[in-house]
Parts: C-alpha cells; structure tokens; sequence
C-alpha cells in the first residue's frame, strides 16, 4: 500500500498540471460515470493529502480517493486510454491526463464530508496543520507493540510499513515495546525524525533512511535494488545483514504487514533513544 508521501507527491502533481484549468473527467470503466458526469468541464480547484488520502477538489465537490493495495493514479499523454475497462476516473485537459485504476474508493463528496475526512484522520507528519500531541496521547495509553501503533492511522497518518521500520531501527527501539512504555523525549525525536523523512520523501519520491556512515559509497557496498527505491536498514532485508551490527536482519507479521528488525541493535525490552 503506499505510503503518505506517495499521495502527497500525486496532489501536488494534480495541483500542478491542473490547478485552476477546466478539465474533463470521464470513467471509461463505468464505476464513476455518474459523478464523472457531474464534474465534466468544471474546474479542478486544487488538490490536497492527508495520510493516505488523497483529495481532488473540483468546484462541485470533492474526488475523495484511497488507492489501497493495488490503486494507481499515473500521468500519461496516451489519447485515447488504453485498457478501458480497468480505468475508473481519467481527469485531462486535453495535452495530458490523470488516469486512476484499482483504487479501494473513489467517491464524490461534499465539502463538509471532506472536512470530515481531515478532521477524523491522524496527524500526518508531512502537513504543517498536524499536531503530534494527538500522537501522543495514543501512544502513551495503548498496551500494544509500539511498532503496531506506528501503523495506527489515527495516530500516525501516512505511515506505513517502510517507515515503521526504518524509524524504529533508527531509534534503536524494540518493536514489541508496549507503547506506553516509549518515553516522552523518544515519541518526540520519533515523531521530528518522521517529519523529515516522509517530506524529504515527497521531495524525491523514494524512502532513504540511512545516515551518511552507512551509504552505500560510506560502506563500499552495492547500492539497493528494489521496486520501492531508497537506501534503508532493514526493510525487506530478511536475513541479510544489518548495516550497523552485521547480523541478519529478522522477520515476522505484525499488524497484518511483515515487519522487519534487527535484535541486536533493538535489543527486546529497547526504549530506544532520542536522534542527537
């Protein structure tokens, strides 16, 4: 499922090449055809994210969308598009066009339904409006593995399983530490180190989570080849070496999504520590 910064790269990129401009919205697939109608010709207003939300606004209301599992939203300048019956929403201005397939939802909404969908989800640490305290107040309350609540999307909007990961290899934190049990100056660093990974991620569109020391120039090693991209700890590194200490990364499900650690730098009982 992609994460946060992948739905906020598509809103700017919406924002961008659309913004302002009448544009023509179909649904060659038919599922979105009676609101496609409606929003045909009008004016894409902006666009906007929030968590793995991604919201389309147009002067009638609101493209609420979540991509989920298989959802993609790709630019293309193919006239007309290829595959029709795969293609739920296609938004085009004649010279390029926004096409979305296999989306978990795609629906019309009002604009008090859309301030719902803000006001209900977490915060997201890619916004400037979030507020961590909100993060906080779960955190400190919930028995669960704290690696279990890093996936909460009313507590961390827009994280998903490479950053949960990664931040708490970062921290040094042992991901079946029970929430409650992270302290204060650690959910900070935590939540800041979240902040600046996920927006430099909207910036490049791939997740790096490595210090310098441990690049692949820093190391002498290959750089990561891998369908997500980025240079990172232990993501999807089952059984190879940890960039830290050398001994195998490890593996097992945890809130519905593999997650991977390294036991000898997240140690079981690890508090974890604040980035200096």
């Amino acid at each position: 499922m992609p994460e946060g910064h992948v739905t906020h790269r598509l809103a700017r990129a919406l924002a961008a090449e659309f913004g302002g401009r009448r544009v023509g919205v179909s649904s060659p697939q038919g599922r979105f055809a009676d609101a496609a109608a409606q929003l045909d010709g009008t004016v894409l207003v902006g666009a906007d994210s929030v968590g793995k939300h991604l919201l389309v606004d147009f002067e009638p209301g609101t493209v609420w969308i979540h991509l989920g599992l298989i959802g993609k939203l790709r630019f293309t300048s193919d006239f007309p598009p290829p595959s029709h019956d795969t293609l739920r929403l296609r938004i085009t201005d004649g010279r390029l066009a926004a096409d979305l397939r296999g989306p978990q939802w795609c629906r019309l909404i009002t604009p008090d339904e859309r301030a719902a969908v803000v006001l209900s989800s977490g915060p997201d640490p890619i916004r400037p409006d979030a507020d961590p305290e909100r993060a906080w107040q779960i955190v400190h309350r919930s028995k669960k593995p704290f690696a279990a609540v890093l996936m909460d999307q009313k507590a961390f909007a827009g994280v998903g399983n490479i950053f949960r990961a990664e931040v708490l290899h970062r921290h040094r934190i042992d991901p079946f530490l029970p929430a409650a049990e992270l302290p204060r100056d650690v959910f900070d660093s935590v939540w800041a180190d979240l902040v600046t990974l996920m927006r430099a991620a909207v910036g490049v569109g791939r997740i790096d989570t490595v210090f310098d020391e441990h690049t692949p120039d820093a190391m002498g090693r290959d750089p990561r080849v891998d369908r997500h991209g980025g240079e990172v700890y232990v993501y999807r590194r089952a059984g190879l070496p940890c960039h830290v200490c050398g001994s195998p990364v490890r593996t097992e499900p945890l809130a519905g999504r593999n997650l991977y650690w390294c036991a000898i730098c997240q140690p079981s009982g690890a508090p974890g520590e604040a980035l200096r």
